[in-house]
């Protein structure tokens, strides 16, 4: 076992983990985040995606271990006092899913996406969630919702 400290949507948390515990099965498993959702645990669709220290990261392809010191918000930690940000209202607005397995990845990836480049085009947006994947095939409302979230100047 190994002794870790970790920020976790805004709250601390000491564990004992193994080394090979995945970061998407901590988060699930051990803190109840079941908001982030396993997808294909190969990190080839992208659902399981968070935000480590600033970045988007598949968590099905981080120990958590490797996480010790950081910092990760998952999707369940972006609503302020329950009020959506306004990529997440976007995404509800454009209809940018169908099922909706493939939006918190697609929502973490948008969000850093923004972080970079506050004004995307379409083709820029497609290219930045091109590691996610939706299996529905909602793609051209995924691509609205984040357009017009970038017309409200989202960047956190």
């Amino acid at each position: 076992m190994t002794h870790i400290s970790l920020k976790v949507d805004g709250t601390t948390y000491e564990d004992d983990v193994e080394p090979r515990l995945l970061l998407i099965h901590y988060l699930r498993d051990r803190l109840g985040l079941t908001g982030t959702p396993i997808g294909c645990d190969t990190s080839n669709c992208g659902t399981c995606t968070v935000d480590l220290d600033g970045e988007s990261v598949k968590s099905c392809s981080v120990l958590t271990v490797q996480a010790d010191g950081g910092e990760v918000t998952t999707v369940q930690g972006l609503a302020t006092d329950g009020e959506w940000t306004d990529l997440q209202k976007a995404f509800h607005e454009e209809h940018a899913l169908q099922c909706g397995y493939c939006t918190p990845g697609m929502i973490m990836a948008a969000r850093d996406l923004l972080r970079e480049h506050p004004h995307p085009t379409p083709d820029e947006v497609r290219h930045g969630l091109e590691g996610n994947l939706c299996r529905c095939t909602g793609y051209q409302n995924i691509v609205q919702a984040v357009l017009a979230a970038s017309e409200e100047e989202v960047t956190t």
